[in-house]
């Protein structure tokens, strides 16, 4: 047991050493050149991650490795819980039916579409598949990150996903600027927003691509995207049932357990509050430490992540989830654009 008597001093030690290269990935992510380019410091956790898996990793005591696994896995889940409080009900009333539908119709076909393609035509593995699907149809590293859980995957798929939402989010966050100001959109400004929000894989991305137009673009943008990481909650929940449903199946067996990913469900509970709150002054700087704490837990946990992933895993997966990936960026760009001038048309900007 990692807390037992015997273990509980090796496993804090693991921990402790996750959270310095955390605190080394968040520095980082403040040098001006790096915060220009809007990489998070999640991204910048696997990283530093992934180096030292392939460089560092035999050097450290074997006895460290469940405190770099429990970083990984149950900080993950309560850094997901606390994500809530940087959501509220009134985001979504504020981006109206037009928000909401490109949001639903984006994340809803993306996902489907990328598990169809990834087990069916690229013949990718289901974990490999959805991690990668859900990466490009919800909010990028965070919703792999949420979804690993419920799938219990190998940390190594997870971060090969997380790698194909770097790729393809940081050439959206250059693309769709420079698409708009060329008269290529033909959109407002609002609208261009919606588009940006519903269809941009990170939120540090989407704040950037709608930031380069104007800061009308940017707020649109930045509730839609929220919308659409509350979906996540949900998407989970349904998730958690069909893996429930497809293990039972598998066995042979009719009748099957329903396993729900409570900590998605606590996520609501967690925006439900601070959708409570909002209105509230005095409580909002421990609103923004909590989510500052927040942004600590999620880097360790992909901190973590990246330090269970060498380079021999990422030859073992091949290109294949990247070109998946690549799909779903074509179709969020394209088919995105259309559902936001549809949906836009029907309920306005």
């Amino acid at each position: 047991m990692a807390f037992s008597k015997e273990n509980i001093k090796y496993t804090l030690n693991g921990i402790l050493f996750v959270a310095l290269f955390t605190i080394a990935a968040i520095q980082i992510s403040q040098v001006s050149f790096i915060k220009a380019l809007a990489i998070s410091p999640l991204i910048i956790g696997i990283v530093i991650g992934m180096f030292y898996a392939n460089t560092l990793r035999s050097h450290i005591p074997k006895e460290w490795v469940p405190g770099i696994v429990f970083s990984s896995k149950q900080l993950l889940r309560f850094a997901i819980i606390l994500y809530g409080f940087r959501i509220t009900f009134q985001q979504i009333a504020e981006v109206g039916l037009a928000g909401l539908t490109v949001s639903t119709l984006m994340l809803t076909t993306t996902f489907i579409l990328g598990w169809w393609l990834g087990v069916k035509f690229f013949g990718l593995d289901r974990d490999t598949t959805v991690l990668t699907a859900s990466g490009s149809s919800v909010c990028g590293a965070a919703a792999v990150l949420a979804t690993e859980p419920v799938l219990n995957a190998e940390p190594y798929k997870s971060a090969v996903a997380v790698g194909t939402v770097v790729l393809f989010g940081t050439i959206a966050m250059f693309t769709y600027p420079a698409l708009y100001k060329s008269g290529i959109l033909h959109m407002d400004p609002a609208t261009y927003g919606i588009y940006v929000g519903g269809t941009v894989h990170e939120v540090a991305q989407v704040v950037a691509a709608g930031g380069a137009v104007s800061e009308v673009a940017m707020n649109n943008a930045v509730i839609v995207k929220m919308t659409r990481v509350m979906m996540i909650a949900p998407l989970l929940i349904i998730l958690g049932i069909l893996v429930s449903k497809g293990a039972t199946a598998a066995a042979g067996e009719r009748k099957f357990k329903i396993t729900i990913p409570w900590f998605a469900v606590w996520f609501i509970v967690m925006a439900g509050i601070n959708s409570f709150l909002i209105n509230m002054p005095s409580i909002q700087p421990v609103i923004h430490a909590i989510n500052e704490f927040d942004t600590f837990l999620l880097t360790m946990a992909m901190t973590a992540l990246g330090m269970e992933t060498s380079v021999e895993k990422f030859k073992q997966a091949g290109a294949k989830p990247v070109a998946l990936a690549a799909v779903l960026a074509v179709w969020l760009m394209v088919g995105g654009y259309f559902v936001t001038k549809w949906a836009v048309a029907l309920f306005g900007a």
